[in-house]
């Protein structure tokens, strides 16, 4: 099938981002998440939903939380622009996954399946450039030199929410809101559960092998 329409859902250092990237370079799709979503429609015009701000922009400006509504509205007009999609990031809790039942129809939901170990393990190993924003990992992806980045030969820092006591957290709150999503989804047709803890080729090739499977 050209152009599916990919849901890929998994916990904070599951590894969405890297093979949402994956599938978009491979069969040509849109790679929709929420953060880019509201950044492309900042000042869409939500002065019809009697919230707050009239668009997106002032909330992000405000440093205020973007309500469910506008970031779905935002969403649904990411997801019918795009001519064939992988949306990662959203949907954030039960309600979220309702609305987008209404937005689309989805070819295969993918699980990226890792224990709760590893992904302490993952994120607090990530070093970012205090200058230009290079991503690095202790463990997996190290810089040439230990706290200097490869790309501009800055300082490597640990971002404050990758501190293990942060990590866990973020954990915790993703197992509240977000694991029901999972078992929401469980029940769909396309849905395929990947072992998200092989190095990333394999993760890689079992995602586009479930893809095949599921479109053909």
């Amino acid at each position: 099938m050209s152009n599916p329409r990919i849901l890929i859902l998994g916990p904070p250092g599951a590894g969405k981002g890297t093979q949402s990237a994956n599938i978009a370079e491979e069969y040509g799709v849109e790679h929709v998440t929420t953060g880019d979503a509201l950044r492309a429609n900042k000042d869409m015009d939500i002065s019809d939903m009697d919230t707050e701000y009239d668009t997106p922009r002032e909330y992000m400006e405000a440093g205020d939380l973007v309500p469910d509504a506008v970031v779905n509205a935002i969403v649904d007009e990411a997801l019918n622009s795009a001519d064939g999609f992988v949306l990662d990031g959203y949907p954030r809790n039960i309600e979220q996954a309702e609305e987008l039942e209404g937005m689309t129809d989805l070819d295969v939901v993918l699980s990226l399946d890792v224990s709760r170990e590893e992904l302490v393990d993952r994120l607090t190993g990530r070093r970012v450039c205090d200058d230009c924003g290079a991503n690095f990992h202790v463990e997996f992806s190290p810089p040439e030199e230990a706290g200097v980045c490869d790309e501009c030969g800055g300082d490597l820092i640990q971002r404050d929410d990758d501190n293990e006591a942060s990590v866990r957290n973020r954990l915790d709150v993703f197992d509240e809101n977000t694991a029901p999503v999972i078992d929401h989804y469980e029940g769909h047709a396309g849905f395929v559960a990947i072992d998200g803890e092989q190095a990333p080729d394999g993760v890689w090739g079992d995602i586009r092998d479930a893809i095949e499977a599921e479109t053909a």
